[in-house]
């Protein structure tokens, strides 16, 4: 597999499937290409480990760069509370973050569907949009069968600084209606799935330029790299390459010519200049 500069935009690198190998696995992730990854954030009980791991990391040589973009995850809504906005906004202001995430509104299971459930979604999501808006970040969305409603929010909040709409699920018009908004579009290791016929549709009806790659890790690991059907197979960013491999196939693109365009992709989105 040739080494070309990737960007993961989408990590849970943090996490505790991580603590026993975490270096080693930068260490091979660099080697296969990917140069920069970010942090994502999903509960306030994690910043801590959040934030320690980004420090971690980039006190590594021959290491990924990270990111960070700590956040309050919707389908975690039950445990949030109005102080967590606090924290993250605190860490917002002492911490050098290129983001927020990974945040929206998730209506998958039954509970979160109730209208007090939702509500309170709504609720963290557009405070949170709000944060963004005060600290000129872009955004990392978390939209599970609601991508009509965090539409409408993010025009009510007439909100301009864009970002990653996440593990894209919708459809084509989904998508362009999240582009015109200043959005890309992520791309997750289920592109290598040959049933996943609307995500292959939305890659190759909306291009190239509109796209950018994460693993999602430890979950959405690529198909090829599944070793068990029955178990979770644990997804790392050492995979990006795969994912990578997957949407050439899909665009009909050489890799090589592929790379470089979803890299500037990753940096328009987070507003870098690398």
């Amino acid at each position: 597999m040739s080494k070309l500069a990737l960007f993961d935009t989408h990590t849970h690198f943090d996490v505790p499937d991580f603590d026993q190998d975490r270096e080693s696995l930068a260490y091979q992730a660099k080697a296969v290409g990917v140069d920069a990854l970010i942090l994502i954030g999903f509960v306030q009980e994690r910043f801590a480990d959040l934030i320690d791991t980004h420090h971690y990391l980039n006190q590594l040589i021959q290491a990924p760069c990270s990111y960070l973009a700590p956040g309050l995850h919707p389908f975690y809504i039950e445990q949030h509370q109005d102080e967590h906005l606090s924290q993250l906004e605190n860490i917002l202001q002492h911490e050098d973050c290129v983001a927020i995430g990974e945040i929206g509104l998730d209506t998958f299971l039954m509970q979160h569907k109730q209208p007090e459930c939702l509500q309170k979604q709504k609720q963290f999501f557009a405070a949170q949009l709000d944060l963004a808006k005060q600290f000129e970040h872009p955004v990392l969305l978390h939209i599970r069968k609601s991508h009509a409603d965090v539409l409408a929010i993010l025009k009510q909040h007439q909100f301009k600084n864009g970002g990653i709409a996440h593990a894209f699920s919708g459809g084509v018009e989904e998508a362009k209606a999240f582009i015109k908004l200043g959005f890309k579009i992520g791309v997750t290791g289920q592109i290598t799935n040959p049933n996943a016929k609307k995500l292959i549709k939305v890659v190759q009806e909306i291009g190239a330029e509109h796209l950018v790659l994460e693993t999602d890790c430890p979950d959405m690991t690529p198909l090829c790299c599944q070793t068990s059907t029955e178990h979770r197979t644990r997804n790392t960013p050492v995979n990006l390459p795969y994912v990578l491999e997957g949407l050439a196939k899909q665009l009909h693109i050489s890799p090589k010519i592929l790379a470089p365009i979803l890299w500037e992709n990753s940096l328009q989105a987070l507003n870098l200049k690398l």
